[in-house]
């Protein structure tokens, strides 16, 4: 897998503590693509009994995990303590009284999760490993994944925000954008993890905005600024931002500027390890029918 510049994971984290309570009101294309990314659950036949969604921000999407899997146990974990504060009070009390279970919350790094071997039967990740180093993530949803389990997720490919990366590319040297890995470099590194038939997708998603200061808005609000290790810190006056804006102008059209996302959807399939941590070789001997 080509080597992506990873983003620091405490600047990460600080970004979306303080943009936790502004999330929800700025993010429909985190939404939209969960809805999208929920519907490739249709046509799969599963009955977890724990299933897990990593990285789950504020919750919007644990309540439909809990309906299309009464009997099973869902956890919903995520980097920032402020996120899952969010999402524990999307149960409101009268539910609870009814007897809607609310889901565990953990605060936890997807790359270091603190769950046992083998105990969850689904894993649903929703834009969220964008901001991790893929094989750490999915070495991690496999070790956790019972052999039979599905990890399904959805992230961001390297055209994700391509015209504010020209723009800012148009001012300074510096890396404003994070990195973003390939679709099929994703495929790759799913297979080295222990998961097996990858089935990727890719679609565009744009998003019109009425200028380039707009843009920056909803990305600060929900917590996805720039986290790179050398990030520059802050544009040197409002000169080199004019440079920006008059960068991304050249994009605009009817009248709006465009913000492109390109959204990547994958899901694989937990297998039985045919070899042990020490090497040694599992082979699986089957009773041979009369």
């Amino acid at each position: 897998m080509a080597e992506p510049r990873l983003p620091e994971r405490n600047v990460v984290r600080r970004a979306f503590e303080r943009a936790a309570p502004t999330y929800d009101a700025h993010s429909p294309l985190q939404r939209e693509v969960g809805e999208r990314l929920f519907a490739h659950l249709d046509p799969i036949r599963i009955e977890p009994r724990v299933t897990l969604d990593l990285g789950c921000g504020t919750g919007a999407l644990l309540d439909a995990l809990a309906r299309r899997y009464p009997s099973a146990r869902t956890v919903g974990l995520d980097l920032a303590q402020g996120m899952l504060r969010q999402a524990a009070s999307r149960v409101p009390a009268w539910r609870r009284l009814l007897g809607a279970r609310r889901p565990a919350l953990v605060c936890a790094d997807i790359e270091r999760l603190p769950l046992a071997t083998g105990c969850a039967q689904l894993a649903f990740s929703n834009l969220a490993l964008q901001w991790c180093k893929a094989e750490n993530a999915f070495a991690e949803v496999a070790r956790v994944l019972e052999p039979g389990g599905l990890f399904l997720f959805s992230t961001f490919g390297p055209d994700t925000l391509k015209e504010l990366r020209a723009a800012f590319a148009a001012a300074d040297r510096h890396d404003h954008v994070n990195s973003f890995v390939d679709m099929h470099d994703l495929g790759d590194a799913l297979v080295a993890a222990g998961l097996a038939d990858p089935v990727m997708e890719m679609e565009m998603i744009t998003l019109e905005y009425a200028s380039v200061e707009a843009v920056a808005r909803d990305l600060k609000a929900i917590g996805a600024g720039n986290a790179l290790p050398d990030r520059p810190r802050g544009l040197s006056g409002r000169g080199r931002w004019r440079q920006v804006a008059e960068s991304y102008e050249r994009h605009r059209r009817d009248g709006v500027l465009p913000a492109s996302w390109e959204v990547i959807y994958g899901h694989a399939w937990k297998v039985a390890p045919k070899r042990l941590a020490d090497g040694r070789q599992v082979i699986d001997f089957q009773q041979r029918r009369p």
